[in-house]
């Protein structure tokens, strides 16, 4: 029987899967990953009743399991995220909010790797308040995933309430619903802020399709997968559809200094285009 201490990957296996999902994702897997990868893929193999992880990269590369690529995408790149992540920006992101309503200007924000929605649902219930308690802000939000299987996740809007833990209580009160019974310990992202907020498929190393501009653009944890002539590329991509003036938002602890001279940071994790 397999077990993930006895199915070994080979260096040539290895590599195998490092090409296919730099060429197919912009992933760069570096030599300390092997363990990684073998730990994350090992169960897929077994289900799927493969006899070496040889078997399962050739299966990805052919495409003969529609779907399985991005699978091993998503148990790749899984990284830990929950509501109100990183509250820095979103206190920034609500001071633009608040010159854009003097202003008498609209927003519109894009989460370019919104994952299964945290994200993206803590800045809309943001906005949305701002519009509840008088604030008539127009607002609008994209958000965008490589994967379908998260974008459906996120669609749904149902969360452990861990992944809820940090947002504020207003705000958790006003736009999320405790699950009871079959649906304890979740909640329901409110029907009416769901609608609001649109959902696509973006591969962000592909052309990009007619989107934006947008006033913000969130790009967070999502670089640190990239090696550094990918992350150029994305970011200048990404950065195409940013209005003048707009703010691209990367990870607290990510910097993009030495990555792309055409950015000034405005805050930790926050950067604007420099003026020509």
């Amino acid at each position: 029987m397999l077990n993930v201490h006895t199915l070994k990957m080979s260096e040539q296996e290895y590599a195998q899967v490092r090409e296919l999902l730099h060429r197919k994702a912009g992933i760069s897997l570096g030599p300390s990953k092997q363990t990684l990868v073998c730990g994350r893929l090992f169960k897929r193999v077994s289900a799927l009743q493969m006899s070496s992880y040889g078997e399962y990269f050739a299966s990805l590369a052919s495409d003969a399991r529609p779907g399985e690529l991005q699978t091993a995408i998503d148990l790749l790149t899984t990284n830990e995220t929950y509501f109100y992540r990183e509250p820095a920006h979103f206190v920034q992101l609500q001071t633009m909010a608040r010159r854009a309503l003097e202003r008498r200007e609209s927003m519109s924000i894009w989460s370019a790797a919104s994952s299964s929605g945290e994200e993206i649902y803590t800045i809309a219930m943001l906005l949305q308040q701002m519009v509840d308690t008088g604030q008539p802000l127009r607002w609008e939000i994209l958000g965008s995933d490589i994967s379908s299987r998260v974008i459906a996740s996120a669609q749904r809007g149902v969360y452990p309430l861990e992944r809820v833990q940090r947002l504020p209580q207003d705000l958790l009160h006003r736009y999320c619903l405790k699950g009871a019974g079959p649906a304890a310990g979740t909640v329901l992202v409110d029907k009416a802020l769901r609608r609001k907020v649109r959902f696509t498929s973006i591969n962000l190393i592909e052309p990009l399709p007619d989107i934006g501009p947008f006033d913000v653009i969130f790009l967070r944890n999502v670089l640190i997968y990239f090696d550094l002539p990918t992350k150029q590329k994305v970011l200048r991509a990404v950065l195409s559809r940013l209005r003048p003036g707009g703010v691209l938002f990367v990870g607290m602890a990510e910097s993009l200094n030495g990555v792309l001279d055409e950015v000034q940071s405005v805050a930790p994790g926050a950067y604007t285009l420099r003026r020509a």
